[in-house]
């Protein structure tokens, strides 16, 4: 949603009157940010009134990770996975700092498109910590998977989800052609990368690329589940306030497109069909789901049409899905977008990560189930 929305809710009474309006939504142009670097991420947390309050400043100079020690003033998303053995990877998209402005672009900034840390925090209650940082030779965080960073070509190759299968780490990225309007952006394909040392090199799989057409413009923007023995892939058209869909691969099979089944409503589709895949959820941005162990469903996160983070529930992956629950209000944070979930449990409460595009950083947040 793009533009001011309201909503008059009233009883036939006229005794009751709702008005709610959102205000425009978070844009995830790198460029839209501030363009001096050091002023991103230094106003502190955001105070929030509702059910969810943000516990601690992940990235920025505010941060206590000190990610501008490897040129990390800026950055976004924050998608968390388990390596396997016990060692989180969290993968960040967008990522500015001080350096050569990348002007083509129509940036001030210094940027790489996609950066790693590491983490042993199992226990967010005091925050995330990182260990290590893959870097480039001078020591800041370096591009995993580069882009030439021209409009109209890739001005981006952005993660969206992460896993480990067999001891290897896949993320999910997507080839940003252009940014549009304010929570719409276009793609060229998106695909897996590869890493067999932990994230520290990756091999960009070309053969798993889908294109942005036909059913595989709608797995664009992924999310990543394992259960059962497979992995399922959530994806989305690429921008927001978009419908959901759902295939799955056995475990073995994740870099096969052609041993992928999907969600058709009622039952799998045949092994490759795409197009057979059937909307699961509507509204819906930069997506995160997960099974919780505190409620013994699944739950998912993501942002409404409105920009306010929202999260539902299924006995199944494949849903059905109930009705989104407001987490963060929109009103209470409109630039607020991308939330990540914690990949460990955390009992009865809810650890994720969110951008706040205002600060153009990632701030840790804490639900109450």
């Amino acid at each position: 949603m793009n533009k001011t929305a309201s909503i008059l809710l009233s009883t036939l009474a006229g005794a009751t009157v709702l008005l709610l309006t959102a205000t425009t939504p978070a844009a995830a142009n790198p460029n839209a940010i501030n363009p001096i670097p050091v002023l991103n991420g230094t106003t502190g947390l955001p105070n929030l009134g509702g059910r969810t309050k943000a516990v601690f400043q992940v990235t920025g100079m505010a941060s206590p990770n000190n990610t501008q020690s490897y040129n990390v003033l800026g950055t976004d998303l924050g998608i968390m996975w388990d390596n396997g053995q016990g060692e989180m990877l969290t993968a960040f998209g967008d990522t500015a700092g001080v350096g050569v402005p990348n002007l083509l672009a129509g940036s001030t900034w210094a940027w790489r498109s996609n950066i790693l840390v590491r983490s042993h925090t199992q226990d967010p209650s005091g925050g995330i910590y990182f260990d290590s940082v893959v870097r480039d030779i001078v020591g800041q965080a370096r591009d995993l998977v580069p882009s030439p960073k021209i409009p109209f070509i890739e001005i981006s190759r952005i993660p969206t989800a992460g896993i480990a299968v067999n001891g290897v780490q896949y993320m999910s990225l997507m080839s940003v052609k252009t940014w549009d309007n304010v929570g719409e952006w276009t793609t060229n394909f998106s695909g897996l990368a590869a890493s067999a040392d932990n994230g520290e090199t990756w091999a960009d799989l070309g053969n798993t690329r889908r294109p942005n057409e036909g059913g595989n413009a709608n797995f664009q923007m992924n999310a990543f589940l394992k259960d059962g023995g497979y992995v399922y892939e959530y994806g989305t058209p690429s921008g927001r306030n978009n419908a959901a869909f759902v295939g799955r691969v056995a475990e073995n099979d994740i870099q096969n497109l052609g041993e992928y089944e999907y969600w058709d409503g009622e039952k799998w589709s045949r092994k490759g069909d795409v197009n057979a895949a059937a909307p699961i959820m509507g509204g819906v941005g930069e997506l995160s789901v997960m099974y919780n162990a505190y409620l013994g469903q699944f739950i998912s996160l993501t942002t409404d049409a409105f920009n306010s983070v929202v999260m539902r529930r299924a006995s199944s992956p494949v849903g059905p899905w109930s009705p989104p629950e407001v987490l963060i209000d929109t009103r209470e944070l409109p630039t607020a977008y991308a939330p990540s979930i914690f990949p460990y449990q955390t009992g009865r409460d809810l650890y994720f990560l969110t951008t706040v595009h205002s600060q153009y950083n990632v701030v840790l947040m804490r639900s109450t189930l």
